[in-house]
């Protein structure tokens, strides 16, 4: 009986393949891709037994590809007809090399990725990148794009980008670094583009340097600007009426901008009041600064790092009025202007602090020990290079720090006792990180990871040669604190990035060539020794 059944079955398959191949073979006199997909449909049939992902939908295969890496999309592309079709039309993110032969191969790429909205264009700093006339043709290709990174960039001007924006009005993210397009090129994008969220600016070489600078924004796209960040710029405070004109701005970064941000920072608060975020990073910003951010008082995140003329006086200011500060990172650069008296007034006022991130500020046990009973939800401490934190301290943070769960340490003197320490409190304690401690020995780590299993320990001693360490950043230190910390205080300075990286490259260099040189004489050694054998 079952025998019958299945044979049923499979007469009643195959005479469903053959209506479709005759299906096929009339949809041939209408539209010979489907024709072409109907038979490749008809080949995948084996046995007589149809192929079920044949007749998943076109809707059903854009999911599937979606949860998908790039490169298995590429691969499943090569599958058939039909799927490289669904697999360009679900795309909605791609990245191009940016040179200049890009230019006659941009029709064919955008007739297959046609639903492209976040584009990244990146060019190598030694060839010749796309021009006007490329970007151009892109945004007439791509009007729906909501997002555009352009990176090194060098022959896009200010016709281009103008182009560009007029065709693409809903763009809502734009980021460029190392482009030479000037004021007019970002104004354009500013007068064009109403739904422009976040902005992000790296080394634009076209802005003009001193007092002919051209102001840029604030344009229609300062009120629904949400973040502004801007890096390496000579003049980069002509950007100011643009901040001052995004009333809605919630995050502003500022990395090794030129000019006096004190000037700047009192008329930006009087018009926004609603920033969270401020980062500011070899800036020339001082308590004046400092006092006129206190009147944010929304402020969550706050960043101080290598910014020498900041002082305990600066941050108690803000302090006192930003009492839902929940992050702080202060590098002091061992200038010793920020310490006790500043870390005290932010233990005594925000009480919701949940990460400090303290480098190259040199803490006692006084501030500590207030910061850690006042503070009951600090989650994340990070102390790197100060010469007052020790095993004292350390039991302090134990002791009082009941909420804490990743703790590092780096380059301070710390021994093996406040490891001790460390096994008994913090009951919350997920992740320590120990480098560059000389005084915390693996026998100690050892004895923490026995005492308290649950907890991981790294410890990296820095006995070794370390080439690639960069000035005291918590990314070297290995804390897993969200992304946003990581890449500000894990970025060693650009100012001494390049001689940094030179002489990292000139002694991993002799390092590498002392090796190659003692493998070739073991080399010859051996061979010799074969010989005379």
């Amino acid at each position: 009986m079952g025998q019958s059944v299945s044979t049923a079955k499979l007469t009643s398959r195959r005479d469903c393949n053959h209506s479709q191949r005759l299906k096929s073979k009339s949809t041939a006199l209408i539209c010979p891709m489907q024709a072409e997909e109907a038979e490749e449909l008809d080949r995948s049939s084996i046995d007589g037994l149809s192929d079920f992902i044949s007749d998943l939908p076109d809707e059903c295969l854009a999911c599937i590809f979606l949860s998908l890496s790039p490169g298995d999309r590429k691969r499943c592309s090569l599958v058939c007809r039909r799927w490289l079709r669904v697999e360009g039309q679900s795309r909605h993110r791609l990245s191009l090399n940016a040179q200049s032969d890009l230019l006659p191969l941009i029709p064919s790429i955008f007739s297959r990725f046609d639903a492209v909205t976040k584009l990244a264009l990146k060019c190598d700093r030694r060839s010749v990148s796309i021009g006007d006339e490329a970007l151009a043709l892109i945004s007439e290709r791509c009007r729906n794009l909501t997002r555009l990174k352009l990176r090194a960039c060098r022959d896009l001007t200010d016709v281009g980008m103008l182009a560009f924006a007029k065709n693409c009005r809903g763009l809502k993210k734009l980021s460029c670094g190392s482009c030479t397009f000037g004021a007019k090129g970002m104004n354009a994008v500013l007068e064009n583009c109403p739904a422009l969220q976040e902005l992000s600016v790296k080394r634009l070489r076209g802005i003009t340097d001193g007092a002919a600078a051209e102001p840029i924004g604030p344009g229609v796209a300062a009120a629904a600007l949400k973040t502004i960040c801007l890096k390496e710029l000579y003049n980069g405070q002509c950007f100011g009426p643009l901040i001052i004109g995004a009333k809605n701005l919630k995050s502003l970064k500022l990395f090794r901008c030129s000019g006096d941000w004190d000037k700047l920072f009192p008329l930006i608060v009087d018009r926004v009041k609603g920033m969270v975020e401020i980062h500011m990073e070899r800036i020339q910003v001082s308590d004046v600064g400092l006092v006129a951010i206190s009147n944010c008082l929304n402020l969550e995140i706050l960043h101080l790092v290598k910014t020498p003329e900041c002082t305990n006086a600066g941050l108690g200011a803000v302090a006192e009025k930003c009492k839902l500060l929940r992050k702080l990172h202060i590098d002091g650069w061992k200038a010793n202007r920020i310490g006790d008296q500043g870390l005290i007034a932010v233990a005594k006022s925000c009480s919701n602090l949940q990460e400090l991130v303290l480098i190259g500020v040199n803490p006692t046990k006084l501030s500590l020990e207030i910061l850690a009973s006042n503070c009951q939800k600090l989650e994340r401490l990070a102390l790197c290079g100060s010469d007052t934190v020790g095993d004292a301290e350390i039991s302090c943070i134990a002791v009082k720090c009941i909420a804490l769960k990743k703790l590092c340490i780096k380059s301070c003197p710390v021994s093996d006792h406040g490891m001790e320490a460390l096994a008994s409190g913090c009951p919350n304690l997920v992740k320590v990180k120990v480098k560059k401690c000389r005084g915390v020995t693996s026998e100690g780590v050892d004895w923490l990871k026995a005492n308290r299993g649950s907890l991981t320990v790294n410890l990296d001693a820095g006995e070794h040669l370390d080439v690639s360490a960069s000035d005291g950043g918590a990314q070297d230190n290995g804390v897993e604190f969200p992304p946003v910390v990581a890449a500000q205080i894990g970025a060693p300075s650009i100012a001494s990035s390049s001689m940094g990286r030179s002489t990292s490259f000139k002694l991993l260099g002799i390092l590498s060539g002392r090796s190659l040189v003692a493998c070739t004489l073991r080399r010859l050694a051996s061979s010799n020794g074969t010989s005379r054998s």
